[in-house]
């Protein structure tokens, strides 16, 4: 089999088996001092409208942005949905939501986690015995989730260098139990909890947890207990279907000869689980509201959430781990936000809210670069307007952020915004 992945680069008690619901924290440990809220100035519709409308950094066919919370709405859309038609984007389009998918899963098994049929702590073996080796028993249900697990990279699968290889592999298939045992080989990388390094198999695997302790498939659980209940009609797990159904947004590719073709139809069978969901910028909102509201969660399984690994587990550069239970944390002009990034070929998109949702954003955008690094830029240039006060800024910082001049000084990387090789981000 071959992976069509590109390579680049960036509870109601909980069921502990053998401890107490507050000894949590010897799983997943407090998170740090978190930023001091933020006082937001009122948004601007002229300075947002400019940022999604410049489709050439990146290179890109679309996008569209919905902003929300207590501190301001607004919502506007740039470039077509589809090249041929030249349709414009429409709030109601569905788009590929790579990684935020990750989000769904990880609510789905601490569902689980709080109706004690599933234990944080359990060793993932015994969870779904004979899918991992026996020299990985050390790996829990909260390592995979917190990407601490440590697993080995994936071996025998290609690594495409160009556009024209994305398109040959662009329907090959995996069943879960291929792709997991391209990631068994070897030792673990690291001792799970020591180190954070961000991984789909992690997600691969909750995602079948989820099938043997539910005994329904993993998009089924997701669809009865989250998609239902929230209303979300335009949210789908297509399973083995390569198509986007209904009003969607198209994705391309740029060929060697500059063309663009269109990369919408795709097996998504190596992401399933973390990064195969579809979705519209208006459920994506609604998700994220309800979840850290506490629609989803018991308030002590939701924090869970919003809580890092301690500063003495380090990504694998030596960077702070920023991933948690299923979502990642980004600072910004010095404001906390919490989400997710997501992209696959042809669509880059990030889900992210202040945890009192006093300014919450999603962002989708159709980048036409195969993951080269560049299709962060439109993320980072409107989580820094969304997040920048002028008023508290001096003439000097104002005057580097003028038309004309680009200041990232005070922004996130656009590495903040990106996943590690061979994930969907």
């Amino acid at each position: 089999m071959i992976s069509t992945r590109l390579s680049r680069r960036s509870f109601v008690g909980f069921a502990l088996s053998g401890t107490a619901a507050l000894a949590a924290t010897a799983v997943l440990p407090a998170h740090r001092a978190a930023a001091l809220p933020a006082s937001f100035p009122p948004l601007d519709p002229i300075a947002l409208q400019a940022a999604i409308d410049d489709l050439e950094h990146p290179p890109s066919t679309a996008a569209q942005l919905q902003v929300g919370g207590t501190a301001g709405y607004w919502r506007g859309a740039s470039g077509v949905a589809d090249i041929r038609t030249r349709r414009p984007v429409t709030a109601h389009d569905k788009v590929r939501i790579g990684s935020i998918t990750k989000v769904f899963v990880a609510t789905v098994v601490l569902q689980l986690v709080a109706e004690a049929r599933v234990a944080l702590d359990a060793p993932v073996r015994c969870v779904l015995p004979g899918v991992l080796p026996d020299r990985f028993a050390a790996v829990t249900v909260a390592h995979l989730l917190n990407h601490t697990s440590g697993l080995p990279d994936h071996v025998g699968i290609p690594d495409p260098k160009t556009a024209e290889d994305v398109f040959r592999h662009r329907f090959d298939h995996w069943t879960p139990q291929e792709w997991v045992a391209t990631a068994t080989h070897g030792p673990l990388k690291f001792a799970p909890g020591t180190r954070q390094e961000y991984r789909g198999i992690n997600y691969a695997l909750a995602a079948l947890i989820i099938e043997k302790v539910t005994g329904r498939s993993y998009g089924e659980a997701v669809a009865a207990r989250i998609l239902r209940p929230l209303g979300l009609a335009h949210t789908v797990v297509p399973g083995n279907d390569p198509h986007i159904h209904g009003r969607h947004v198209h994705g391309y590719l740029a060929m060697a000869d500059g063309s663009l073709r269109d990369i919408t139809a795709y097996d998504q069978s190596s992401s399933r689980g973390e990064g195969d969901m579809v979705s519209t910028t208006g459920d994506l909102d609604r998700m994220l509201t309800a979840l850290f509201t506490g629609e989803l969660l018991p308030p002590e399984l939701l924090q869970l959430m919003f809580t890092l690994p301690p500063n003495d587990v380090r990504m694998l550069d030596g960077s702070p781990a920023r991933y948690s239970t299923g979502l990642q944390q980004a600072t910004v002009n010095g404001v906390t936000l919490w989400g997710k990034t997501g992209e696959t070929y042809g669509y880059k998109n990030a889900a992210f809210s202040t945890r009192d949702q006093q300014r919450r954003f999603v962002l989708t955008s159709h980048p036409t670069t195969a993951r080269n690094g560049e299709e962060s830029h439109m993320i980072a240039r409107v989580a820094d307007l969304l997040t920048r006060n002028p008023s508290a800024e001096g003439p000097a910082a104002q005057a580097r952020r003028a038309p004309g001049r680009q200041d990232t000084g005070h922004t996130a990387p656009s590495s903040t915004w990106e996943a590690s090789p061979r994930q969907s981000g």
